[in-house]
């Protein structure tokens, strides 16, 4: 017996012989609807309970096959079983063509015969739905996951925007100092970021951050880094005194680290931080885990400034070593985050910074130059964000 009563058709004008079917496909567990005609049996299809039809090709009025076809215009997955006395091949190919799932001969002296033909052909409907229903749920998920792609490429758009506001904007001092900068993101947002700025008309101040990770939660650390800093020199005084030029890049990380340590954002940074006076030309900076070194280029050619220190928001209580530096009246200051390591041609980091150091030792007069000649704009998929910042004077 059938675990569920399937609803079939039998449609023949020879009623001993429908019947007999009948009978025999009633007890295997099959409800059985009855027609002696074509007409008729098309009318109890169409009362939408029939899941499979038997119909004899040799009937008068309608026959078998304009059965098969009507049935099939009505339903393309209905399964049809022709069954006929004659047996005649064209018959047979006619039948199979219009989409006939078995065809079997009169008599049928073994029943079991058409039972395992409505098995199959009802296994076969059951797949063919099984699977629509499956592709419809697959198109309906996907068509999900694109809705939802769409949206979240709206809001990485939308963060992309807000991080490029953000950045500062090329400044250019009455010293002759300049600042610029480029990133390039290796997805819609950047972990890497830089801000400058020309404080009470005298300190240059600047950095470059590379939070660690990638995506959403190291773009919002570089807001938030940017908010700190600017409520420091804003509220604080931050660079804007002789003292603050002594010893505010220290101040700077010991606040950024404070408030990473406490707030467990799960993140930690490399810095550079820089402050020039621009009267007497001092530079003062502090190196947090950076890599590689920024490069100074003069006349004499380019070289690494020297300088190491730990990374911010790892470790709870850390200082940083102040360095200073008397730089030339004209020269180029040209800061990288780790992401450009990844485009260089060279394997190992040692073979990498030389080939930086004479890349950029007549190639960084300008940002313009630096980007040339790494090659930053013809890479079209970064591995890593690329951050560059350059302080220049005298070009």
């Amino acid at each position: 017996m059938n675990e569920s009563c399937r609803t079939l058709l039998i449609i023949d004008d020879d009623k001993p012989v429908r019947h007999s079917i009948t009978a025999f496909l009633e007890d295997s567990g099959y409800r059985v609807l009855e027609a002696a005609d074509g007409p008729s049996g098309l009318a109890l299809f169409d009362e939408g309970e029939v899941e499979l039809v038997i119909t004899d090709l040799r009937m008068p009025t309608m026959d078998g096959l304009g059965v098969l076809k009507s049935l099939h215009e009505k339903s393309s997955d209905i399964p049809v079983i022709v069954i006929s006395g004659a047996g005649v091949m064209s018959d047979v190919v006619s039948a199979l063509r219009l989409g006939a799932a078995d065809y079997l001969i009169k008599p049928i002296v073994d029943m079991e015969v058409l039972e395992h033909s409505v098995e199959k052909a009802l296994e076969r409907r059951d797949l063919i739905a099984q699977n629509k229903k499956y592709r419809e749920k697959i198109e309906k998920t996907n068509k999900d996951l694109r809705d939802n792609l769409r949206v979240l490429e709206r809001d990485q758009l939308a963060g992309r925007q807000v991080q490029r506001r953000l950045l500062p904007k090329p400044l250019t001092t009455a010293e002759g100092y300049s600042a610029a900068h480029h990133i390039a993101p290796s997805l819609y947002l950047s972990g890497d970021f830089v801000d400058y700025a020309h404080i009470k008309g005298r300190y240059l101040a600047f950095y470059l951050a590379d939070v660690s990770g990638h995506g959403a939660s190291s773009a919002f650390v570089t807001i938030w880094l940017k908010h700190i800093v600017s409520r420091m020199v804003r509220e604080e005084g931050l660079f804007g005194d002789e003292a603050s030029f002594a010893d505010g890049a220290n101040e700077m990380l010991r606040a950024i680290n404070r408030e990473l340590v406490e707030t467990s954002l799960n993140h930690h940074l490399t810095f550079f931080v820089g402050v020039i006076d621009t009267h007497t030309h001092e530079m003062r900076y502090v190196v947090a885990g950076h890599l590689p070194m920024p490069l100074l280029v003069t006349e004499q050619g380019a070289e690494f400034i020297t300088g190491s220190g730990k990374p911010v928001g790892i470790f709870r209580d850390v200082s940083w070593t102040i360095h200073s530096q008397i730089l030339p009246e004209k020269f180029s200051l040209v800061c990288f985050s780790d992401g450009v390591l990844e485009i260089l041609p060279p394997t190992s980091l040692q073979e990498k910074e030389a080939y930086l150091l004479e890349l950029l030792a007549q190639k960084a007069q300008n940002l313009e130059a630096v980007c040339d000649a790494v090659g930053v704009d013809e890479v079209t998929a970064t591995p890593d964000d690329i951050a560059i910042l350059t302080i220049t004077r005298g070009y």
